[in-house]
């Protein structure tokens, strides 16, 4: 056979296998056999072979539930979209009803067709088409985007550095977490990756490529064998791999087919690489037949064992990745049982010549890397839009396929036959359990040894009688009439006598009316007079007549019967929880563990089925642990972080893609040897010449990158050095030349019998100060002089300073030691306060202290001028070696930041108390991220993280209240303004709160994602619908990087009195931290 000839042939095979696909997807048959047959007899006409199957469909009777894929209803949890339509509306293809079926036909076959007529091209390509061209626009627009939208990289090119040998991450070129999942985890499998690395294309074709596939697939190739040696040896934390994306939206032609799951771009992916690498084999065997390396790495072979209208087949097909349905199932051996055998198994292998259709899948050679493809998106016809699968599916970290092969195939039927038979017999006992545990025929049902229960204490009750009258609240008259109240019952009158209205006659009787008197005392509307009740009605149930005889028969009865209940009720748990270990072990031994395939990657997707984000969890064989690529983030994760992502039912995330490798074959994960030294080829030992000069050039290029950004900040220090000597300078001649006194360097707080409290020190807020601050610095300043000028006997200046410093430090250690309520905090009053609260150096302190009594303001008398020129004169000689100035200097930068946190957290209280969110997040956003970083270096560095995590986690949860309101109004201004706020505000802060992985914070995350994709499932106009389908991936971006951002808010001119006051204020209304809420 030719090239030209082998070629046409998998073409041909492609294009059945193409229509194949496109009948199943239509008609809901799962039967390869029918759906040939039929293809056979419409000689590969699509719209007559679904008439042929819709005419099988009508004459096959409806088959048992569980040997079928299904299409149930979403299982319920909190999680899932409010708003969306219930799948009563998904037209059932499984059914009798032909009229759904024919229009579900209509619909499918009009639209596939139509678009291959006009466009030639099918509609898996014409859906990847449309994948590729939102990834480039996306990629194209975010060039013009400002700085608060999300896909931009941080200008400090040490923020994008990799960090010794960590793993690369994957830009999100727009849209594109889909290529990033897919890519890493083929990227690390060490043998697909030395096989694209050490690609090269065949040398016919290096010139001029003959044909469009080799137009096609060649430059993609060199652009995969560029983006993995940059993942292998840059320098890069995380690498752009638009080149690659940009070949892949130029193979294919714009179409307006609706977008398909993603997951059909790995078919297509691999369908290329086979493609590429089948022309370089071809190539190189001469006369032998080509073995292609992806086909053996990939794809296996079943045997397809049979039985059609009682004639049995069996056929060989080669398979890729494998489907695998979701709905229905618990668990990934549940989904291959149920892919593995279709139709009536017993006919398949009985001796009887049945009519009955079905057949069985054998794996008769399984690939190294074993993929499963999860369906967890099914199209709602009635609706015309796919929708997710969000049911929980679990999934073993070691899977053994001996049950599936066919050379087990007949001890699995054996145990096949035992499960089936243990199932039968345990529904028998989970229904006769059911009967004790909802005992009764009525729609409320209870526990029957709860029943017996009831019925003993019922019996045992002593009858307590009281007349009604008693029990009526006689100092109001019911109902609300306005009549005069019911006398009370007198306290001599026997239990037999009451009032005759009370105690005799039906309530209809005119003979019973009371007399006039009585008449005018009863309210009009009083039902329980009306009633008639008798007398001797008990307050609780209780027995009227039982003798000891008969309550000493029923009691023994009652507790003899309530004990068999509860034996029978134990053993039938027991007898099922021993049926449901036997089922699981039927495959333990020895023998069916043979063929060990161990979870490789996971690939995840959160949101819905028009919107969401993708990422991969990938398992680390070397540093035993599990890894997640989420684009340009690549951390350390956990097999119980994997579990919450992936296996749904928990929220919108779930696994739809799984990739295992055979535990046998080391090869696919071990590094590559050095032939010569038989070291491991590591970094850019591991690239051949031409990927090795190809990254040494991008390293160059980054390395210059970040010497031009160290220039430039070297420039910008020395700048911002120059001109502080120069305000220095500056404002040293100016304290020469006037009386006017410099910047303290730090705020004082008043003595505490007046509960005043200090001013604003005017260096650390960096504005002139009020004229009050100096007055209350010179009043505390002098109050320390004088208490020290009364205890002292010599009053030379430099006793008297050295006293009045002891005193003030006492005064201000006693305020640092002080147990005080939330809204008092001494720190904000003096700086001393929070350097001995953090235990700052003696030396720190002492020369803090002398500068405050160094102040020009206290020279009003001559006491303190004297005092104030020895403290001056101490300060000059002080040598630099005995306090470090740039500790110091630090110190007082830490406390400047310290009351900038501050200031910036009383303006978001302030603001969120007013109901101000979009004003307020700015200053609630930057106050948590600065008292962060105080924190991390002290406990007492800043204010309590948890009432600011708690006001910034609800301020944005309001915002994406008011936003999602917005746009329920569907006014185009009202629309405008909430996706605004939701663009602005609300998603560039999610990476903050995702950030640090607390759980209250991606709980507020995960309601704000799922209140946006409830309104896919709604209904809507057009307009409304493409600005949701545009914003939902930005808001559903589940990256961690903290992008650029807004700048910080301009700081309110607080003096120190001004921001104690407000502080306790706000303090004092919102509380430390709140006890309930998100």
């Amino acid at each position: 056979m030719t090239v030209e000839q082998n070629v046409l042939q998998q073409h041909s095979q492609k294009h059945q296998q193409t229509l194949l696909n496109q009948l199943r997807e239509v008609t809901g048959t799962t039967d390869i056999q029918l759906l040939q047959q039929a293809l056979q007899v419409s000689n590969g006409d699509v719209a007559e072979a679904v008439a042929f199957l819709t005419e099988k469909n009508s004459k096959v009777p409806q088959q048992d539930e569980t040997t079928y894929y299904q299409t149930s209803q979403v299982a319920s949890d909190r999680y899932i979209s409010v708003g969306s339509q219930a799948d009563t509306n998904v037209i059932d293809l499984t059914g009798d009803d032909k009229d759904d079926l024919q229009r579900a036909i209509a619909l499918s076959l009009e639209e596939s067709s139509r678009a291959f007529r006009e466009t030639g091209i099918t509609d898996e390509e014409q859906a990847i088409s449309r994948v590729l061209e939102a990834s480039i626009a996306e990629n194209k627009a975010s060039l013009k985007r400002t700085h608060t939208e999300v896909w931009s990289d941080s200008p400090n090119p040490h923020d994008r550095k990799r960090i010794d040998s960590c793993p690369v991450g994957l830009k999100n070129v727009g849209n594109t977490c889909w290529f990033s999942a897919v890519i890493q985890s083929l990227f690390n499998l060490l043998e697909f990756q030395r096989l694209v690395l050490n690609y090269s294309p065949p040398a016919r074709v290096l010139d001029l490529p003959r044909n469009q596939k080799e137009h096609r697939n060649l430059p993609f190739m060199q652009e995969l064998r560029n983006l993995f040696s940059l993942m292998v040896g840059s320098k890069r934390k995380y690498v752009d791999p638009s080149r690659a994306v940009e070949i892949l939206k130029d193979a294919f032609k714009s179409s307006e087919s609706q977008q398909q799951d993603v997951s059909e771009f790995t078919h297509k992916l691999l369908d290329w690489l086979e493609d590429a690498f089948q022309m370089k084999a071809e190539e190189d065997s001469v006369g032998e037949k080509p073995k292609n390396p992806m086909v053996e790495l990939f794809y296996g072979r079943f045997l397809a064992v049979g039985v059609l209208e009682g004639k049995k087949f069996e056929n060989t097909e080669m398979f890729g990745q494998y489907p695998l349905q979701v709905n229905g199932f618990k668990d990934l051996h549940e989904c291959l049982e149920a892919a593995m055998v279709e139709g009536e198994i017993e006919s398949l292998h009985s001796a009887e010549n049945s009519a009955r259709s079905g057949q069985e899948h054998w794996f008769t050679e399984l690939p190294p890397v074993l993929t499963f493809e999860l369906s967890r998106f099914e199209f709602n016809q009635a609706l015309g839009r796919p929708e997710k699968i969000h049911n929980k599916l679990e999934f073993p970290s070691m899977l053994y396929m001996d049950r599936y092969m066919d050379r087990n195939r007949e001890i699995t039927r054996i145990k096949r036959e035992e499960i089936r038979r243990l199932k039968e017999h345990l529904t028998v006992l989970q229904q006769r359990l059911e009967r004790y545990l909802s005992y009764g025929s009525g729609p409320k049902r209870f526990p029957l040894a709860d029943v017996l229960q009831y019925a003993m204490e019922f019996a045992s009750s002593k009858p307590v009688c009281t007349s009604p009258v008693e029990d009526i609240d006689t100092s109001a008259p019911p109902g609300g009439t306005t009549g005069q109240q019911l006398p009370p019952p007198s306290s001599t009158a026997e239990p037999d006598t009451a009032p005759p209205q009370e105690s005799s006659g039906p309530a209809s009787a005119p003979a019973a009316a009371p007399p006039a008197a009585q008449q005018q005392r009863v309210p009009v509307h009083k039902p329980f007079t009306q009633s008639r009740l008798p007398p001797d009605l008990p307050m609780h149930p209780a027995p009227r007549h039982i003798t000891e005889e008969e309550l000493r028969v029923l009691e023994g009865c009652l507790h003899r019967w309530r004990s068999e209940v509860e034996n029978d009720t134990r053993d039938l748990q027991g007898s099922i929880t021993r049926i449901h270990r036997t089922i699981e072990l039927m495959y333990s031994d020895k023998s069916m563990m043979q063929v060990p395939y161990r979870l490789h990657a996971v690939l995840v997707h959160e949101g819905q089925a028009n919107a969401g984000h993708y990422w991969a969890y990938i398992y680390d064989p070397h540093q035993r642990c599990w890894m997640k690529y989420n684009d340009i983030s690549v951390t350390k994760s956990s097999w119980e972080e994997l579990v919450r992502d992936s296996f749904g039912g928990y929220r919108n995330a779930s696994a739809y893609c799984l990739m295992y490798i055979n535990d046998k074959k080391p090869f696919l994960i071990e590094e590559e040897f050095d032939k010569e030294t038989g070291q491991i080829l590591s970094g850019m030992d591991k690239l051949p010449p031409d990927l090795k000069q190809y990254v040494k050039e991008d390293n160059e290029q980054f390395d210059k990158e970040i010497e031009e950004w160290d220039a430039m900040q070297a420039r910008k220090a020395q700048q911002e050095k120059l001109a502080l000597a120069a305000a220095a300078a500056s404002a040293a001649l100016s304290s020469t030349s006037t009386s006017t006194s410099s910047p303290q360097p730090m705020s004082i707080e008043s003595s505490p019998p007046d509960n005043t409290v200090a001013q604003q020190d005017p260096e650390y807020l960096e504005q002139p100060s009020p004229t009050g601050d100096f007055k209350h610095l010179q009043e505390d300043t002098e109050r320390a002089i004088s208490r020290a000028a009364a205890e002292q006997e010599d009053r030379s200046p430099e006793v008297l300073l050295n006293a009045a410093i002891k005193l003030e430090y006492a005064r201000l250690l006693r305020f640092a030691q002080e147990d005080t309520p939330p809204e008092l905090d001494y720190r904000l009053h003096h700086v001393i306060v929070y350097f001995i609260q953090n235990e700052a150096p003696k030396k720190i302190l002492e020369r803090t202290l002398l500068t405050q009594f160094a102040d020009r303001n206290l020279a009003f008398d001559e006491r303190c001028k004297s005092i104030m020129q020895v403290a001056r004169a101490k300060l000059d000689l002080i040598k630099p070696e005995e306090v470090n100035m740039d500790e110091y200097e630090m110190w007082h930068q830490d406390y400047r930041n310290f009351r900038e946190t501050t200031v910036l957290m009383v303006t978001g209280l302030e603001l969120f108390q007013k109901s101000n969110y979009v004003e307020a997040l700015m200053y609630l956003i930057y106050s948590y991220q600065y008292n962060r970083e105080l924190l991390l270096k002290g406990l007492y560095r800043g204010h309590d993280e948890e009432l600011l995590g708690y006001h910034r986690r609800e301020c944005l949860l309001k915002l994406n209240e008011q936003a999602a309101a917005m746009f329920e109004s569907g006014e185009e201004p009202e629309v405008s303004t909430g996706l605004g706020i939701m663009n602005e505000l609300v998603v560039p802060c999610i990476p903050l709160l995702l950030a640090q992985e607390a759980e209250k914070d991606l709980l507020a995350v995960e309601d704000m994602r799922n209140r946006w994709c409830s309104y896919l499932g709604q209904e809507m106009e057009a307009n409304l619908q493409e600005k949701l389908t545009d914003f939902l991936p930005k808001l559903l971006d589940c990256s961690t990087e903290i992008k650029s951002f807004h700048d910080p808010p301009k700081l309110p001119s607080y003096s120190t009195l001004e921001l104690c006051e407000r502080f306790g204020r706000i303090m004092a209304a919102v509380g430390r931290a709140p006890g309930e809420g998100r």
